[in-house]
């Protein structure tokens, strides 16, 4: 018996072996669902990029263009300054103010970070022994962080008063004339700088607090078994298992201290003279503190502190990476 094709039973297809017509509808199909991924991601990300548009770019870009042209008051309101290229820079660069404002700041941030960093990191440790109320004690270490910056620079301008301030008064009690904290060059910076390391403490016992949450107290168990001390503990076990989580709290402190402000300016103003200015305040000055301002010359200033500041970011950014890898 000879069967015919019309005879034949139908073969389906095999599986996972798709026709030609269904390839295309699939390929089809999942290019319509990256194209939706990729439109989803993109209106997510699009508030942030409109963000950093409107208040990271944007101002960083005017404050270049101001530091490379020759404002005046009458120009910055009419907006046709001149171009002068770097001659505000080579200005800056060349006032004697210069020198003592980096120098300044470099020994305000670097002062504040290694005695913030030193007082939180012992902090840590103390608290990481659990006791009773430690929570309650960590809370209040928080406060200095938790109050706003122009509540502190006040608080601590009344402490420093040299006629009725509580620091004199306590000095006198142990036999110390009265210190002039705030109107001698010898003592202004010293007085912000202490400020500046009691609010930045409570940051460094977080970050160094919560690092240690991370040890796991099997090695400690380890080290005391085979006879090591405290101290030995600490420099063998705590302090190296610690340098990745000390690395980014003492860079995040660095950048975030080089541009304080509002505590220098509210506490001492930059002075007497220019005992106490930094970059940040010495803008600020010649942008906004005299009559005559200096607008580009001031943006110099600012641009220079950026600079500095990007390049520990950058840092900042290297570091996380090759925790990461």
């Amino acid at each position: 018996m000879t069967i015919t094709r019309a005879d034949r039973p139908h073969r389906w297809p095999r599986t996972g072996t798709p026709t030609p017509g269904h390839v295309t509808t699939g390929s089809a199909q999942q290019r319509r669902q990256r194209r939706t991924s990729r439109l989803t991601a993109l209106a997510f990300l699009a508030p942030l990029a409109l963000y950093l548009a409107a208040f990271y770019l944007y101002p960083l870009y005017r404050n270049l263009d101001l530091s490379l042209r020759d404002y005046t008051v009458r120009s910055f309101v009419s907006g046709d300054a001149p171009f002068s290229g770097l001659d505000n820079f080579r200005t800056v660069l060349d006032d004697p103010t210069f020198g003592p404002a980096l120098t300044h700041t470099m020994v305000f941030t670097l002062a504040s970070i290694a005695c913030q960093y030193t007082a939180g990191l012992a902090l840590a440790v103390f608290f990481n022994r659990g006791f009773r109320l430690s929570g309650t004690l960590r809370a209040l270490f928080l406060i200095p962080w938790l109050l706003p910056l122009i509540v502190s620079a006040s608080t601590w301008s009344w402490m420093f008063n040299s006629e009725s301030g509580v620091i004199n008064y306590a000095l006198s009690l142990v036999g110390v004339g009265p210190v002039d904290w705030l109107a001698s060059p010898d003592w202004s910076l010293a007085s912000v700088i202490i400020a500046n390391i009691w609010i930045g403490i409570p940051f460094n016992l977080v970050i160094l607090y919560s690092g240690l949450q991370n040890i796991p107290a099997e090695l400690y168990e380890a080290a005391a078994l085979d006879g090591a001390s405290p101290w030995q503990q600490f420099r063998r076990v705590t302090f190296p298992l610690l340098r990745p989580v000390s690395a980014i709290t003492l860079l995040l402190g660095l950048v975030y201290t080089l541009k304080v402000f509002d505590l220098i300016w509210i506490m001492t103003k930059g002075g007497p003279g220019d005992s106490s200015s930094t970059l940040a305040t010495w803008s600020y000055q010649l942008g906004f503190g005299t009559l005559m301002p200096k607008f580009g010359a001031g943006a110099a200033v600012g641009n220079i502190l950026i600079l500095i500041a990007l390049v520990f970011g950058l840092l900042y950014i290297r570091v996380q990476r090759k925790q990461e890898a």
